[in-house]
Order: structure tokens, then sequence, then C-alpha cells
């Protein structure tokens, strides 16, 4: 078994559980054929089928609509919700996977892409597309 997402983090014990169970609940839905896509959703942001659909309808927020600056996690399911922000000009923050560098975020604009929208926000395309910023050089997200 995966160790729990909230080993390391604080908070109200009951709090925590309740959303462990809900995780533990979700991978469980997901792990029927047709649902999840690759890799297994067990532990982590789990891909699924419809992730485009999602992005889209997303796109169609007022929220959306409105919005100059999103952040987005790396994982799979939500490089469709990256590609979608550059195609429509927005400044996306994506961590680097893992946080594992010095300036734990990749900081993409449309206006200064190596690369189409879809390749330069996937995790290898970031590394070529954006730059990395640290914490200090975020401003706020939308």
């Amino acid at each position: 078994m995966p160790p729990r997402h909230d080993h390391d983090a604080g908070g109200d014990a009951d709090v925590l559980a309740a959303k462990a169970a809900v995780r533990e609940q979700v991978w469980r839905s997901m792990s029927v054929p047709g649902v999840a896509r690759f890799p297994a959703p067990d532990g982590r942001i789990p891909n699924f089928v419809g992730a485009e659909a999602a992005a889209r309808r997303l796109a169609e927020t007022p929220q959306w609509q409105r919005a100059d600056t999103v952040k987005a996690n790396p994982d799979s399911p939500q490089w469709p919700v990256r590609t979608q922000a550059l195609v429509d000009g927005k400044v996306v923050y994506m961590a680097v996977p893992r946080l594992a560098e010095r300036d734990p975020f990749f900081l993409l604009d449309p206006a200064h892409l190596a690369d189409n929208a879809r390749k330069a926000s996937s995790i290898k395309g970031a590394s070529r597309s954006a730059r990395t910023v640290s914490l200090d050089e975020l401003t706020p997200v939308d």
C-alpha cells in the first residue's frame, strides 16, 4: 500500500482521516475498467477517461474566462487544463515534479513558448518552454 498522503501533514487528525477515507473511496471507484487511465489510480492524482472534456467544461466557466494566471499540478489529468490555459493566453504555474528543484515552479508564459501549447505544457516540454521560479517570485493566481 502506498504511504498516506498526509503522513507528514499537520492539522486535525479527524479531518486528515476523513480526507484519507475519501481518497481511498475515489481510488476504489476509479479502479473499474473504462474509468481510470494508466497508471493505476491508487496513491496518486488519478488520470481518467474524460480529462479533456473536463478541461473544455472548465474553460467555459466565468471564473476561467476571467482568470489571467492559473496554477496546475504536473499530473497527467491536468495536462489538458494546462494546455487549454496556454491556448487561452493564460500564464500557468506548474509545480516542478516532486517540487525537486531549488525553484519549485515552472512559469509557462504563452507569449514565450519554445513549442506549441500541448507540448510546452507537458512535463518534458515545460523544461524547454518554461523557466523555474521560487516561491517569492510567484504572483497571485486567479
